[in-house]
């Protein structure tokens, strides 16, 4: 009754536990022994509870962890002869399990009080990640141990918590390094012998279904600990192979074992198969001749890694793979033509690795696989699979000779560039680099015009990816074809019009930029368009958008695009630019900042990769653009000056130290050149000078004088260049910040705070073992009196679980409470100013919902999602917009990570989700604000669709109602039709 009841009011339960639980838990202990049927109830019960109560029945966990594992091995009837150990293992190692004669009573239930225990322990896992660390300590063993459970169903339901422990501790440790002793992924490291021979025992019982829950657990074991098994495979191995060779055992049965063996070779080093390398071909090559569909396909994704295992190196050769190459090729060879599809794609697949790995010893075979697969193009089903197959024989090292199909597979792969499926697309640019790459050398000029024609038509800001693919492939043409003066200019007519499109946008960045400025330098040195007309259309380029109102992003594109064609036309072509642009800046005449904007960013982008030193005074030409009353023209000149002294540290870091002291009343320009050369110095550049002491010593007076400012960028400006510094010399720095963590000045200490998020970064590093020891006391500013600093603090907390989660270890616990006191709605931070409400504590809880969000990610088992939920993410669901905005994210991740947390509190979270799908944009609202209110209103639905997923939301009322409400309502289905469509086949 207790159970049912918790199963209807869920989270409503909750204040009625302190009589319920202790209840509950006194009918387990005090039963007699036939009363197995009350114990098993009870713990039910326990079970139900505990996953729609979790913040509430908190205290009661570790007294329900020790019943639970008291009863998980409970059996009165076992006989004197096989009574367990202290761990729970049976030590009669000769019993035979499904003998009745060592029963006192084979009618017992005491099953019922097993499987109960199991699902009981399996809720602890679930809802209480905070306590994996405990359930390892005490656990685990039990567990592994309880694999000899002599009950089927109980023993599935064991293998099911087991597998449950193993997720949630890939779900707590995601993202973080090393192991170490306190990780539970350590502790797991430590039981693998034990498991492997708890499971090994299990794969010799007669029944599929036991056979096929081990290997459940052999998978999730592999997929946490990737190469754990190396040392046991030669227990695991004669298994695998009976269970392939022998036909009286079920397909479910080898498609378990094959999977297995997949995921089992993938992660491992090749060398630990060598010694079963025959028995592991002669079992997969079995299972691909099998008559069902399903085992045949993963048969060929097993032969797959096999292939890898067979010939890992192609020069040293540690066994003869010869005499398994001609068994595994026929094999496959014969289900090339099989009908179904799923067979036909990894059938390709399959052959591809294995050409492009033993083709020096299938000559005579060659030509008729290659024309099978050139067929296998010409099929709409098999095509992507087809092109990708010809992207690996391309990129043998064998360099296998395609003379007989390579006319027929260019042709057909420029036809695909015209496709509209996009992933068609992509492999057939990325097939046609390899083979270029390769057999660049056989493809005939009348190709190469036609696959630069239909490339230029990619080459748009509309799919950057795409863009990225198609200029490396015509670089690659450029490149490896300079010889061909038609390609060359068919480059220049067809594809450098689409580039210098492309170069305008102000999405262009990372790999896309990159793949823009080496094609820009191919194109230069392919020696047919000249340097100057390529500067002049780069430098026209810039000057046409201006007048458009060209984006910064789009500026600096252009300005790192010109800096690598410089570099690539050779020096002198460099000087003469260089002298251009100084020209531009001199022109004390002209009023065309446009030219001054991008000369002054092509000055810093080539001074930061050449030493520009021979140019005299040009420091002098650049801090006179200090002087300017455009403000885009003084932060240019600042990069600028920067990036110049990058190149040579020794002359240009000192005028600019020596600038600073003069213009202290606004340094703020001069001191983003500085964090230009810092932030620079930080990363580590093989061959750059080097800060010298006496100058770090100068930079650390200048900046600490400026810690106090009043202007916020000024004060950002100073926090990253002491953070780049400490990274530098931690030594030196980090005692210097800790004490102006006790300065009187807010400024300061808010400054100090922003230092350190800069100083943790993703990389190792010097300052790591410094940091560890005096994080917290950076940390604990969170309690800080001022607003600011207090922000400051919560934003290198999240700087510091999203990078190095391995920091902040142990203090989280402490650290929680004050953060989740900063997402409460402080009124005294919120003032009226002629009618109109400001709020100065928004960006606060702004930034603490959103470090929730990121130790929600890195720090899983040190946070109690419970305590959280309700109030204060109950509380941010019904905020301003740019908090409800991370809140519907956290409310998503939760629904996934921790599912019975928030079924605890379902109803009381649907109602402020409801209001804001609710909401609507005032009559007089400006687009800006329109587009905002569908945002939100998009989040908040995808946070329902996540809460419709989880198991058991169906029984929530309130959730029904208010999806039934949004499929009837036509403005959600025609505005956001996806996140509807999600809605609508989500789980209830």
């Amino acid at each position: 009754m207790i159970g049912a009841l918790s199963c209807s009011v869920g989270y409503r339960f909750g204040p009625h536990l302190a009589e319920a639980v202790p209840l509950l838990i006194s009918y387990c202990t005090s039963a007699s022994e036939n009363d197995e049927e009350l114990r098993a109830c009870s713990l039910q019960a326990l079970e139900s509870i505990m996953l729609r109560c979790p913040r509430d029945i908190s205290p009661y966990y570790e007294g329900i962890l020790n019943l639970a594992l008291e009863y998980v091995s409970y059996d009165p009837n076992i006989t004197d002869s096989m009574k367990e150990d202290a761990h729970g293992e049976v030590q009669d190692e000769e019993d035979d399990d499904e003998s009745a004669s060592e029963y006192k009573d084979d009618k017992n239930a005491s099953w019922k009080v097993r499987q109960a225990s199991a699902k009981c322990l399996s809720a602890i896992i679930v809802s209480c990640p905070q306590m994996l660390f405990k359930m390892y300590q005490e656990a685990c063993t039990k567990l592994i141990n309880r694999f000899r459970e002599r009950e089927e169903n109980v023993k599935m339901d064991i293998f099911n918590t087991f597998i449950e422990l193993l997720r949630q501790t890939g779900n707590v440790t995601k993202g973080q390094g090393d192991i170490d002793e306190s990780s539970p992924r350590w502790l797991l490291k430590q039981e693998v012998p034990k498991v492997v021979k708890s499971i090994d025992s299990q794969l010799y019982e007669r029944s599929i279904k036991t056979k096929v829950g081990a290997f459940s657990v052999l998978k999730e074991l592999v997929v946490l600990l990737p190469d754990c098994l190396a040392d046991h495979l030669g227990s695991l191995v004669p298994l695998i192979e009976m269970y392939l060779n022998d036909k009286s055992y079920t397909s479910s049965l080898k498609i378990e074992a094959l999977a297995f063996t997949r995921i089992l070779m993938a992660p491992h080093s090749p060398s630990v198969f060598h010694p079963y390398i025959q028995i592991l071909c002669d079992a997969i090559v079995s299972a691909i001749g099998d008559i069902y569909y399903k085992v045949t396909a993963d048969a060929l994704r097993a032969c797959g890694e096999l292939v890898r295992v067979l010939r890992p190196n192609f020069e040293a050769r540690s066994i003869n793979c010869r005499p398994y190459i001609s068994p595994i090729y026929e094999a496959i060879w014969a289900r090339l033509a099989n009908q179904d599809q799923e067979v036909n794609e990894c059938a390709i697949s399959c052959m591809s690795l294995v050409i492009a790995t033993f083709g020096d010893g299938l000559q005579r075979e060659l030509p008729s696989c290659l024309s099978l697969l050139v067929d296998r193009m010409s099929y709409e089903i098999t095509r992507l699979t087809a092109v990708k197959a010809f992207a690996v024989l391309a990129n043998s090292p064998l360099r296998i000779d395609l003379s007989c199909v390579l006319d027929r597979v260019v042709s057909d792969l420029t036809t695909f560039l015209r496709k509209a499926n996009r992933a068609l697309r992509q492999a057939t640019t990325g097939t046609l680099n390899s083979l270029v790459v390769t057999y660049g050398d056989q493809i005939g000029l009348s190709s190469y015009e036609t696959i630069i024609a239909e490339l230029s038509i990619l080459i748009s800001d509309i799919d950057l990816h795409m863009s990225v693919l198609a200029l490396e492939l015509c670089r690659t043409i450029m490149v490896d074809r300079s010889s061909f003066q038609n390609v060359g200019l068919a480059v220049r007519h067809k594809v450098l019009p689409q580039a210098l499109i492309l170069i305008r946008s102000a999405l262009l960045q990372g790999r896309a930029l990159e793949a823009l400025q080496k094609f820009f330098t191919a194109l230069v040195q392919s020696a047919n368009t000249t340097f100057e007309t390529l500067l002049g259309s780069l430098i026209s380029t810039a000057k046409q958008s201006q007048l458009g109102g060209l984006a910064k992003q789009a500026l600096s594109s252009i300005a790192q695009c010109v800096a690598v064609l410089c570099l690539a036309a050779g020096d002198q072509k460099c000087a003469l630019t260089i002298e251009m642009l100084e020209g531009i800046l001199n022109d004390v005449s002209s009023t065309d900042t446009a030219k001054q904007h991008i000369a002054l960013l092509c000055l810093g982008e080539i001074g930061r990769r050449k030493d520009l030193s021979n140019h005299v005074q040009i420091e002098n030409t650049v801090i006179e653009s200090f002087q300017s009353p455009s403000e885009e023209i003084k932060s240019a000149a600042s990069y600028a000056l920067g990036n110049i002294a990058v190149g040579n540290l020794s002359k240009y870091l000192p005028f600019i130290l020596d600038q600073i002291d003069n213009q202290q009343k606004n340094p703020y320009l001069l001191l983003h050149s500085l964090k230009e050369v810092i932030a620079w110095q930080s990363v580590d550049h093989t061959g750059q000078d080097e800060l010298q002491d006496s100058n770090i010593v100068k930079i650390l007076a200048l900046l600490f004088n400026h810690c106090k400012s009043e202007d916020e960028g000024v004060q950002d400006v100073v926090a990253e260049c002491l953070g780049k510094i400490a990274l530098i010399e931690p030594n030196k720095l980090i005692p210097v910040l800790k004490e102006c963590t006790s300065s009187p000045a807010a400024n300061t200490r808010a400054t100090v705070a922003i230092a350190i998020k800069y100083s943790i970064v993703e990389r190792p590093g010097k300052i790591d073992a410094i940091m560890y020891s005096e994080i917290s006391t950076f940390l604990m500013l969170i309690k800080d009196s001022d607003m600011h600093v207090r922000r400051a603090a919560i934003l290198a907390l999240s700087t510091a679980a999203h990078n190095k989660p391995n920091l902040i270890k142990g203090l989280v616990p402490e650290l929680l409470p004050l953060l989740y006191d900063q997402t409460v709605v402080k009124q005294e931070l919120v003032r009226t100013a002629f009618e109109h409400v400001v709020d100065d504590g928004l960006e606060l809880r702004k930034a603490a919902f959103e470090c929730v969000d990121t130790l929600l990610d890195s720090c899983l088992d040190q946070v109690n999602p419970s305590s959280f939920i309700v109030p204060f993410l109950l509380s941010g669901l019904g905020d301003h917009y740019d908090v409800k905005m991370p809140c519907h994210l956290i409310l998503s991740k939760l629904a996934d990570k921790c599912p019975y947390a928030v079924l605890a509190v379902l109803d009381s979270l649907v109602e402020p989700l409801e209001e804001t799908i609710g909401d609507k944009p005032t009559g007089d609202a400006v687009k800006q604000e329109i587009d905002r209110n569908e945002d939100m209103i998009h989040s908040a639905l995808q946070a329902i669709a996540a809460l419709s997923r989880i198991s058991g939301s169906g029984y929530s009322m309130k959730l029904k109602n208010l999806m039934s409400k949004i499929k009837a309502t036509p403005s959600f289905l025609n505005t956001l039709g996806n996140t509807c469509t999600c809605l609508g086949n989500s789980r209830r």
